[in-house]
């Protein structure tokens, strides 16, 4: 098992800003003969128009279709030919990328990510084949019970016109309406070198994995490339807002409630997290595992999560139940969300959670895919490249009245947003 003195560090992590602001990061690691890159872009949903919802993602799942050197069949036998995978998704604030090969074809590598990245054709028939299959993706989410009430969700708990308000892949109606020339020019427009993070790990010299990024990359100008945008405030909630959504034929409720939370750059975000483990994920999820399924059977699956992005994303609850049991369940959670607020846990379960939370990170080390993952994770969120050597620490430290003060800011028993679909029954509407 890795320990502490062989995590990620500054004495082994090499990092440098090439001139047009790409910051490339890379750790050696000889145990293996591949190499694994990863890293983000400053593009996401942030930067399309609120009308046009899903275009940043589109434009991001469009890449890999074909670039103005390469068509699909090309770009895709060659990823093939040497054993090698790339990926590239898209989010709010970023959109990132992956890839894995051997050592030996990183230049190959970079030099594929860089053409599509830089160099996208948007081919017709490849980019209409892939509305299709969003558009289907969008239709099939529209039964989704979990789906619907986590839509249902963020509509209630963002003011309209906010980034985290919209869906990532859009609307139906929102994806039919895309045109190729939207989609290429906000490429144009908003992919650029600037912000971008690359981390490199595996078989490969630091300084030779820096020189090959640099030799890819260097070139790549963007003057139109939007600066950071700031997110709108968001008004605090003061009562509960509810959407109840009828989905005929299905057998199962799921609900979806809960709050803005900390963002990752937040003081009180380890607190939070913490105390969103012991309310619903550690052991069989939590709290809400224990007494909401097992004691009560009041739900299929319970749970909650922290979402720690760059900005006050969720601190939700979910729970997938009976129909009959929607009411009975959604006041079992109520009383489990109000005692997090009113009483401090215990020492045993704070314990218990912190040596959760140290003794996993390891296991996340454990992979070329984990290490260049934590690197880029330090990287985006300024935690610096020693986070993992204090981490230990950082969550020892954590006290009682830390978890207590967390819960009472995000937390609110008697205001919270709630979203529900399910089949028609009595008492939903």
């Amino acid at each position: 098992m890795t320990n502490a003195t062989s995590f990620p560090s500054p004495a082994d992590v090499a990092r440098v800003v090439l001139p047009n602001g790409i910051i490339v990061l890379a750790r050696e690691n000889f145990a293996s003969q591949s190499v694994v890159i990863t890293g983000s872009l400053r593009v996401g949903s942030i930067h399309e128009p609120a009308e046009r919802t899903g275009l940043a993602s589109f434009v991001t799942a469009a890449l890999m279709r074909g670039t103005h050197n390469r068509d699909f069949d090309t770009l895709h036998g060659e990823l093939e030919g040497i054993g090698a995978s790339l990926g590239i998704g898209g989010g709010v604030h970023t959109s990132s990328f992956s890839g894995k090969s051997l050592a030996e074809d990183l230049p190959t590598l970079l030099d594929l990510l860089s053409d599509v990245l830089r160099y996208p054709a948007f081919p017709q028939d490849q980019t209409e084949r892939l509305r299709g299959e969003m558009l289907t993706g969008l239709r099939i989410r529209l039964q989704d019970t979990r789906a619907v009430a986590s839509d249902s969700f963020r509509n209630l708990t963002y003011p309209e016109g906010h980034p985290y308000r919209r869906d990532l892949n859009g609307t139906v109606e929102s994806m039919s309406r895309l045109t190729l020339d939207e989609v290429r020019e906000f490429h144009r427009s908003t992919f650029g070198p600037n912000a971008m993070i690359i981390v490199v790990v595996g078989a490969v010299k630091a300084e030779d994995a820096i020189a090959q990024v640099r030799r890819t990359f260097e070139g790549w100008q963007n003057p139109d490339q939007p600066a950071e945008i700031a997110l709108p405030p968001i008004p605090a909630m003061t009562e509960i807002r509810q959407q109840f959504n009828v989905i005929p034929g299905k057998t199962q409720s799921d609900i979806v409630m809960g709050w803005t939370g900390p963002s990752r750059l937040s003081p009180d975000f380890h607190h939070a997290n913490i105390a969103n483990n012991i309310l619903g994920v550690f052991g069989m999820m939590g709290r809400l595992g224990k007494t909401v399924r097992e004691e009560q059977g009041l739900a299929y699956s319970a749970g909650s999560r922290v979402g720690g992005g760059f900005g006050p994303s969720p601190w939700s609850v979910s729970a997938g139940v009976n129909p009959a049991n929607v009411r009975l369940a959604l006041d079992s959670i109520v009383a489990q969300v109000k005692r997090m607020t009113d009483e401090m846990v215990s020492e045993d379960e704070l314990e218990e959670n912190k040596q959760n939370f140290i003794r996993r990170l390891p296991l996340s080390l454990e992979s070329n895919e984990g290490v260049a993952g934590s690197i880029l994770n330090m990287e985006i969120y300024h935690l610096g490249l020693d986070y993992l050597q204090r981490y230990a620490d950082i969550i020892n430290a954590i006290t009682r009245e830390d978890l207590l003060r967390a819960a009472q800011t995000y937390l609110k028993p008697d205001a919270y947003a709630l979203g529900v679909a399910g089949p028609q029954i009595a008492g939903e509407e």
